[in-house]
């Protein structure tokens, strides 16, 4: 089978890209061939044979400066015809099977899935966040939980402003989600794919597609992962860095914990300053802070803890810092949003407790860390679950299903 993956980002920028590069390996070792289009990036992974048809790279976090280049993002947001080309000339020399589509928004647009219902090539969309149903792609306003937009439509996100506070953005993007679903932008997908049950029913609720969506967990080659064969260890966060993500609230929960207790934060992103700032106000030299990490160093760091935290405030969707974390042997305390409670079982291979609540979270950790046996059996237990219901073969045939069901979908006469 050959496969084209579209992305904008072809790196480990986060979650989605890790899983977009893992499965791409997966696809390869069994015998697919696969390439990629995505933006022109300077962190892009080669080697790219179809690079010469990305479209340029943007940035967008921040917006550019002057009118003339913002109403050039704005119309590239809405839809981009130099994705659109770019893709069909790679249809055209690769010969895809499928395309398997992940974060398109914004830098690449729907306008790709254009160029694949030309030919008649069906798609597959994996979603790793709420954007079909929440245009600032969160649930999130103002940093807290808000489902307006998932009832009461996309237009709800320019009345509350809820993309920074800033009414210009706000409005950006829910016209962008308002023209979208007018439009069916995202008609010529095949099979939405969604790694959690709670992304799943969010997207019934907002009408994006219910006959079409199908939950298929990730997945993780334990394989290639050792797992920890002794108790104890500190506290690990691994991920992006961000306001979402909690990490200031690992920050406070450090001083529940014993003064012994090594707290290690792996990552980048926007907020790691301010992170800096508040450990070094509220727990100065308690908390280390390693930056990005590759995936060797990444699980050995895992694996001298003895528990990994995801502190999240938002709607977590399937992270795969659990499932690593669950790889590793390690169980994991994480808040109740979202997908989260899908995957951790409480007592027995992690703790969930309340977003934004350093007490509970410090006193979750506190326990794990403060009885190292116990820990450990709830990190073996952790791997098994893993072993039963994330394996590599298990996600490939599910795919696999989902591929031939948008293959059906196709319309008569270009069916490949």
């Amino acid at each position: 089978m050959r496969v084209l993956h579209v992305n904008k980002f072809l790196y480990r920028r986060g979650g989605a890209e890790g899983y977009l590069i893992d499965l791409a390996d997966l696809q390869r070792a069994a015998g697919d061939e696969v390439a990629y289009f995505g933006m022109t990036h300077p962190d892009n992974d080669g080697p790219l044979p179809y690079a010469r048809h990305f479209p340029p790279h943007v940035e967008l976090e921040p917006a550019p400066r002057g009118l003339r280049p913002r109403l050039a993002v704005a119309g590239r947001m809405i839809w981009s015809p130099a994705s659109r080309r770019g893709l069909t000339r790679v249809i055209e020399d690769f010969g895809p099977d499928v395309i398997h589509l992940h974060n398109i928004y914004h830098q690449l647009s729907p306008s790709v899935l254009a160029a694949a219902r030309d030919v008649g090539v069906p798609c597959v969309l994996t979603m790793h966040d709420y954007k079909l149903a929440c245009p600032s792609y969160q649930l999130l306003d103002q940093g807290k939980v808000c489902e307006a937009c998932v009832d009461g439509g996309p237009l709800h996100a320019a009345r509350r402003r809820c993309k920074d506070g800033s009414a210009s953005a706000s409005t950006l993007l829910a016209v962008e989600s308002w023209i979208h679903r007018k439009s069916q932008a995202y008609g010529p997908v095949g099979v939405f794919v969604s790694p959690s049950r709670f992304l799943a029913d969010v997207m019934r609720r907002a009408g994006v597609y219910p006959d079409r969506l199908r939950v298929i967990n990730h997945f993780v080659d334990t394989a290639a992962v050792a797992v920890k064969d002794s108790p104890g260890g500190g506290v690990v966060f691994a991920g992006r860095i961000s306001a979402e993500k909690g990490v200031d609230t690992l920050v406070e929960a450090v001083a529940r914990l014993p003064r012994q207790v090594p707290v290690h934060v792996a990552g980048d992103g926007p907020a790691l300053p301010a992170v800096r700032a508040l450990a070094d106000r509220v727990a100065p030299g308690r908390v280390r802070f390693h930056g990005r990490l590759d995936k060797s160093r990444l699980h050995d760091l895992i694996r001298s803890s003895a528990a990994v935290t995801v502190p999240s405030r938002w709607h977590e969707n399937q992270p795969m810092a659990v499932l690593e974390a669950f790889a590793c042997g390690v169980p994991v305390v994480g808040t109740d949003l979202g997908g989260l409670p899908e995957l951790i079982s409480p007592g027995v291979d992690g703790e969930t407790v309340p977003a934004d609540d350093p007490v509970a979270l410090g006193d979750a950790l506190g326990r794990l860390v403060a009885d190292p046996d116990r820990a450990y059996a709830m990190g073996r237990a952790a791997r098994d679950k893993i072993d039963r219901d994330f394996t590599p073969d298990l996600h490939l045939n599910r795919l696999r299903d989902a591929y031939l069901a948008a293959a059906l979908t196709a319309p008569a006469g270009t069916r490949r």
